[in-house]
């Protein structure tokens, strides 16, 4: 994968994944684009909110719980802005969803891109979600995404979403994610 300069600055990002999962990682405009914009027209979903994500960290560590195995870790950082608010001014349900989805996305890049150099395409199969406090315009988010497995079909992770601005946890999520069947035979 190929998604990022090979000087792209990253040394605001922490953690101990190499620096070249560090570039296409924390290039979030390229890593999410519109792969087909002869085919879609305009801005795909979330483009805007997609370009304000700071990645701040990605490492590749050895599970605690499983120490022959390792797991992603992306941390992502942004500001709750206008267009992420539901009707009562806090962060949209479908907004935090939208999030988990895209983020956990990245832990699981991480890990796959640290075993494998082949592309990897994966599409979300379900997501379970804990909304657990609102956040605000103006807030600052911080998504902890971390790859809980990731097998031949079917890949997991986990993300919260941490409210830095009061220190709280504003919701939880587990993803699924599959690779679909008609990119099976080319990976």
């Amino acid at each position: 994968m190929t998604l990022a300069k090979d000087d792209l600055d990253v040394s605001h990002v922490s953690g101990n994944a190499p620096d070249h999962i560090k570039r296409v990682l924390s290039n979030t405009t390229a890593f999410f684009a519109n792969r087909q914009p002869d085919k879609i027209k305009g801005k795909i979903f979330a483009e805007d909110m997609q370009k304000r994500f700071k990645v701040t960290e990605v490492s590749i560590l050895r599970k605690v719980e499983e120490p022959n195995k390792l797991e992603g870790r992306v941390v992502v950082e942004l500001e709750v802005m206008k267009d992420m608010l539901n009707i009562r001014h806090g962060i949209h349900g479908g907004c935090s969803a939208a999030l988990i989805d895209m983020c956990s996305t990245l832990a699981l890049h991480a890990l796959v891109m640290y075993n494998s150099t082949d592309d990897y395409i994966s599409v979300s199969q379900t997501m379970n979600i804990v909304f657990h406090s609102p956040a605000a315009l103006g807030d600052i988010l911080r998504l902890v995404n971390t790859t809980l497995t990731v097998g031949s079909r079917a890949h997991s992770a986990s993300t919260e979403i941490w409210n830095v601005t009061h220190r709280r946890l504003v919701a939880s999520g587990v993803q699924i994610k599959m690779v679909p069947s008609e990119l099976q035979t080319k990976m």
